[in-house]
Formats: C-alpha cells, sequence, structure tokens
C-alpha cells in the first residue's frame, strides 16, 4: 500500500497544470506516493488533458466548485492512506521533496501536520508570502510566518533551516495525516478559500497534535493564482473568515472582548482602504463583518482552552512590531 496521496485541486486550471503538474510527476516516486488530481467542475478540459498527457494520474471529477475548502474536503473523502499532501496547483516540487516530510512524521507520532520551506517560484531566493518557512498568529488573530511578515518577504539565507513547531502550516503545500483530518472535521466549508489551513491547523492543536516546519523538503510556489492580491473577494474572505476563525476557536469568554477589538482594527483598516482610493475593498470589509455576524450563529460550541496563551508568538501585536517597531523580519521579533 502506498503512504502518501498527492492531492491537488484544480478548476479550470490547465495552464498551471500544464506547467507545474509535470515537476510533481517527475518528482513524486510512484511506488511511495499516489498523484491525484480532484476538478473542482471545471469547464475547461483540464480532465482531457490530464487523462492524455499522464494516464497515470488519479482525476476525481466533482460537480461544482466547491472552493478549496469544500474540494478538498470532497477530494480526502474517497483517500485511503495514511497521509495526505494538499498541494496548490501552482506548486513546483523538487528532488526528494517528499521523503524529509513522510520521515519526520514517521518518527515524530506526535506531529498531526507540516509543511516543507516554500519559497517564491518567481524571485527564487526569497520565501514566498503563502507559507514560508512556518505560520504563527498574533494576538488578535493576525497571521504572520517566519519569513514573511505582511508584505515584507525575506531572502532564504538559511535562517530557517531547523524542523520547528509552528502554529499553521501552509495551506499551498499541506502534509497531514489522513485520518486525522477527518478526526478533526476537515477544512470548514464555510470559509470556501483563504484562512481555512489556520482554521484546521487550530482543531489539530487543540486534539492534541503538533504542527511542523520541516526545512529539508522545499517547494516553489507561484502564488495568487487563484484570487489575486487584495481583490475586494479576497479582502471579504481573509476578513470574514478570520473572524469565524477566533469566533470558533476561542473560549466564548475571552473571543468576544477580542472580536471587538478586532472591530475596531478592522474599522481602522477600512479607512486606509477608503482613502487609498480602494473603495471595493473598504466595502468588502463591512460585508465581511455582516457576513460574520450571519455565519457565527452556526458555531454553537467554543472549547475550555486558548491555546494563543501556548505559543509565545501569540503573544505579539504583529501589528506594532511591525509598523511602529520597523521589526520587519521575524528573527527580529
Amino acid at each position: 500500500m502506498k503512504q502518501v496521496s498527492v492531492v491537488i485541486l484544480n478548476w479550470n486550471g490547465r495552464p498551471l497544470l500544464e506547467e507545474f503538474l509535470p515537476s510533481v510527476v517527475r518528482h513524486t516516486p510512484g511506488e511511495e506516493a499516489e498523484i491525484v488530481v480532484c476538478d473542482n467542475g471545471s469547464t475547461d478540459d483540464s480532465i482531457a488533458w490530464i487523462q492524455k498527457q499522464y494516464p497515470q494520474v488519479r482525476v476525481i471529477p466533482l460537480t461544482e466548485n466547491f472552493g478549496y475548502a469544500g474540494g478538498y474536503n470532497r477530494a480526502l473523502a474517497q483517500i485511503d492512506t495514511p497521509y495526505a499532501v494538499l498541494l496548490n496547483s501552482d506548486v513546483e516540487v523538487t528532488p526528494g521533496w517528499l521523503s524529509p516530510l513522510v520521515s519526520f512524521c514517521e518518527q515524530h507520532p506526535e506531529a498531526g501536520a507540516c509543511q516543507p520551506k516554500i519559497k517564491s517560484y518567481r524571485h527564487r531566493s526569497f520565501f514566498e508570502y503563502a507559507g514560508a518557512a512556518g505560520g504563527f498568529i498574533d494576538k488578535y488573530g493576525y497571521p504572520y510566518c517566519r519569513g514573511r511578515i505582511f508584505s515584507t518577504v525575506e531572502p532564504d539565507n538559511g535562517q530557517y533551516d531547523t524542523p520547528a513547531e509552528i502554529f499553521w502550516a501552509s495551506g499551498a503545500c499541506l502534509f497531514i495525516r489522513t485520518e486525522l483530518f477527518r478526526e478533526t472535521g476537515g477544512f470548514d466549508d464555510r470559509f470556501f478559500a483563504h484562512m481555512e489551513e489556520i482554521d484546521l491547523c487550530w482543531r489539530i492543536l487543540l486534539s492534541g497534535k503538533k504542527i511542523f516546519v520541516v526545512p529539508q523538503s522545499e517547494v516553489f510556489h507561484l502564488g495568487a493564482a487563484t484570487l489575486t492580491t487584495e481583490t475586494p473577494r479576497k479582502t471579504f474572505l481573509n476578513f470574514r473568515n478570520n473572524l469565524l476563525m477566533l469566533y470558533k476557536n476561542l473560549p466564548i469568554k475571552e473571543g468576544r472582548p477580542l472580536l471587538f477589538k478586532r472591530r475596531v482594527l478592522d474599522t481602522a483598516a477600512f479607512f486606509k482602504f477608503l482613502l487609498t482610493g480602494k473603495t471595493g475593498n473598504a466595502l468588502a470589509i463591512i460585508r465581511a463583518h455582516n457576513s460574520f455576524r450571519k455565519e457565527k450563529k452556526q458555531y454553537r460550541q467554543q472549547p475550555e482552552t486558548n491555546l494563543l496563551k501556548t505559543f509565545p508568538e501569540a503573544s505579539r501585536n504583529i501589528t506594532v512590531d511591525y509598523f511602529i517597531r520597523k521589526q520587519r523580519f521575524f528573527r527580529s521579533l
């Protein structure tokens, strides 16, 4: 039996598949792993192209676009290997990329999920925005990474080459125990896309497992291939999903005051967008908060444990560190 299923979610993405699938096929050992493309109801010829060019790749066709969260939930329901890699369709993998991830989890039973070092496909000496060398969140729920804080991305000089425990692993290349994915509920379908991997990792941590970055594995991520940077749609999903994530994963007594503070901070972000002429993004924040007030009613149970108190990195106000103290690199925090 194979150990790993490398699962790529596709939606009308034949150009990305043409560019990135060859590296996955070339550098993923067939005796160890299967490659699966889950198609999110594409209307282009993605499936036909895969079946012709790479008949060894398994295709799971879905009837419609269920988003990142819903698509992967349906794909992993059809996976029976002990491990799964949730790999974005715009990721180039490297020789030997899979073995360090498998070996680490085999040697560390406490590891529920992990990620490789994620670098930029276009600027290959730099980390990539979505995950870099492992993620954390600050005390207000804002995500940041080893190697990336807000828009500042560090060059990779080997400064994060040691495996480390992190708060969240990037959904661009998320290596996870398949059964744990199911036991913790998988991705939250309501998120559709963005923040769903942080929400899942939070639940994995609540289950008693840990999350790691394993930089001995390295991949290159194009990024922003589905939703480009700072579109109103992306702004809406990021703000709405971040609020939902905090609401559902914090004890209610601690979540309420935090969410009030977030309302103040998000109001500041609203005016920043407005003053810089990005009216669509400003309005997206209002829509995000309105949607949050409706969607939060679906979550009726909150945990008793505040995991943020167990991570020193979560005691920071990353906005103050970055904009006021000018601490732009993770290693300078």
